[in-house]
């Protein structure tokens, strides 16, 4: 027997009241006792009883899981504001009534604000983190040329832009240690570079045994900064600079020494010009030095084997090559005006030269020592020397004086007279300082042979006997000059009484010694005077000789004052005879 209302169409409108009446004519139809009827009855509504104690549990369950929702989705934002360091977020609701739904619907906005906002912020993080732990690694050195490090990992509970900042601001004084250092090393490179360049050396080889990247191909940003790449390039730069100290030094040496043996053997330009990128280091300052190869090896060598090579030809020019320091020599003691045995000193040179223990290089060393000394002794003798040649200058002066003085016509209107009454006036100055200098020259003389404890001679004679026989001759003169004055007044009387006695005065004669200056002496040359010899300070005294290359007397040497006292008796003989010519028979 069949269900009936399976196949109602109003079965879907069908309440649970219709369905028990149904059940109710089926069973009277059937005849199902009343027992029977009670259990099925029970049995439905324990039936009933479990599908909504399931519905009831699955709506607890649901309304659970939607309230852990919301909790999760309150608990995260706090969270999230937490990490991102934001107090709160617009949109978030303030009230929390509603249903669980209206509520979760009300957060997730919000949330997915924040975790949008979230990524984004782990995303600066990491990137900034990466740049942060790379430079920590090239400063370290830690990072290898080429590497490249993975992205670091995010604590994402502190998000904040503080935290940020702070990273940050690390990142920005990494990058500007880096450029610092990059600055530095960039500098090395460069001094390596031009180091390099100067000692003829292969820079990229050299550079690159510091590290890889300092290769010009590699790029700036890559170039390695670590502590060692720096220590190490400073280092090398420190070597370089002194192996080119080193080199300079030694190709200096070798420059000096090339140009001393080509002045020694008096090399031609020619032979001299292929090594004038060596010599032109001689005046030169290490910082100068920047000309490519200057100081290569080759170079360095080139000059070694040319210093050889003259030193074999310095050899064999040995003779000629003394012979010329002794001139040098002598031409110093000459100007010094210091006597010397020239035949003793060439005869020691030839000895030496000819015995079997002849070292040119020690021949050469001690004459450059002899050198040495009387550049010395010379230079203790200048201030003495420019007051002697200043004394004599004066005593010329004096002497030309004195022949202008004699000369009648000096006032004619003769060519140059102008001249010579101009010199006339300068000498009469200097004349006077005569004695001055002659005692300041005294003074410093007896001075100098305190300090060194010996005479001071001039050509081989004593200089203060000079000057204390210029003294004494001086004082003669004076003397002389005193009794022609007296002699003059004598003359004078008697020629006045011969006045008075015979009415008319004697014409005197001419005096001999009356002549009319030369046109040499009167413009300022020297020579004898009034045909009296001028002497030389040398034939004060016996027995000195003056010193020159060749053994002979210096015929250009200054002249000593003129023997005046001879002058004056000369010229005092010639006045009295002029003067004691009888009277003329009336």
């Amino acid at each position: 027997m069949g269900v009936a209302g399976h196949n109602d169409p109003l079965l879907g409108d069908t309440t649970c009241g219709s369905l028990l009446q149904q059940l109710q004519v089926i069973w009277d139809e059937v005849g199902e006792s009343d027992e029977d009827r009670d259990k099925m009855l029970l049995q439905l509504e324990q039936e009933c009883l479990d599908v909504y104690r399931r519905k009831v549990d699955q709506a607890s369950s649901t309304r659970a899981r939607l309230l852990q929702q919301l909790a999760n989705s309150k608990s995260e934002l706090t969270r999230l504001l937490s990490a991102l360091g934001e107090l709160s977020v617009s949109g978030i609701p303030d009230k929390t009534t509603g249903t669980i739904k209206e509520q979760l619907a009300a957060i997730s906005p919000s949330l997915e604000l924040l975790c949008r906002k979230r990524d984004s912020r782990v995303k600066e993080f990491a990137e900034v983190q990466l740049q942060i732990q790379t430079l920590r690694g090239e400063i370290t050195g830690n990072l290898q040329f080429g590497e490249h490090l993975e992205t670091p990992h995010v604590n994402e509970d502190d998000l904040s832009v503080k935290k940020l900042n702070e990273f940050l601001f690390e990142l920005q004084a990494l990058q500007k240690e880096k450029s610092n250092r990059l600055h530095k090393i960039l500098e090395y490179v460069s001094s390596v570079h031009d180091l390099c360049s100067v000692l003829g050396m292969d820079f990229v080889g050299t550079v690159t045994e510091v590290h890889p990247s300092l290769d010009d191909s590699v790029g700036v940003q890559s170039k390695s900064i670590s502590d060692e790449t720096l220590s190490k390039l400073s280092k090398m730069v420190i070597g370089l600079q002194e192996e080119k100290s080193k080199r300079f030094a030694k190709i200096q040496a070798l420059a000096s020494q090339l140009s001393d043996l080509w002045n020694l053997m008096d090399a031609p330009v020619e032979e001299r010009q292929p090594f004038h990128h060596i010599t032109c280091n001689m005046s030169s300052t290490l910082d100068e030095v920047t000309v490519p190869g200057a100081l290569a090896l080759d170079v360095i060598e080139e000059a070694e084997l040319e210093v050889k090579r003259l030193d074999q030809l310095k050899a064999s020019r040995m003779k000629d090559i003394a012979f010329k320091k002794q001139i040098e020599l002598e031409d110093i003691y000459a100007r010094a005006h210091i006597a010397i045995d020239t035949s003793a000193a060439r005869d020691r040179i030839m000895s030496i030269i000819e015995s079997s223990s002849f070292q040119p290089s020690e021949l050469l060393a001690d004459m450059e020592n002899q050198i040495l000394k009387a550049n010395e002794e010379a230079l203790s003798r200048k201030d003495i020397l420019e007051k002697v040649d200043r004394w004599m200058s004066a005593c010329e002066e004096e002497s030309w004086l004195e022949d202008y003085s004699r000369d009648d016509n000096r006032y004619s209107a003769t060519r140059g007279a102008h001249l010579n009454l101009k010199r006339a006036e300068k000498a009469r100055v200097l004349v006077n300082k005569i004695p001055a200098i002659v005692d300041t020259l005294v003074a410093k003389t007896r001075a100098w042979e305190q300090e060194h404890g010996l005479p001071f001679t001039y050509d081989g004679v004593a200089l203060l006997a000079m000057l204390d026989e210029y003294k004494v001759l001086r004082q003669e003169k004076e003397d002389e000059k005193r009794r022609m004055r007296d002699q003059k007044k004598i003359n004078d009387q008697l020629a006045a009484e011969q006045e008075k006695l015979f009415g008319s005065k004697p014409s005197p004669a001419r005096p001999q010694s009356s002549r009319k200056v030369a046109g040499a002496r009167a413009n300022g040359g020297g020579g004898a005077v009034n045909g009296t010899p001028v002497r030389r300070l040398s034939a004060l005294q016996s027995g000195g000789r003056t010193a020159s290359r060749d053994g002979r007397r210096d015929a250009a040497r200054p002249v000593a004052p003129v023997n005046y006292v001879a002058i004056a008796k000369e010229d005092a003989v010639s006045q009295a005879s002029s003067n004691h010519t009888g009277p003329c028979t009336p």
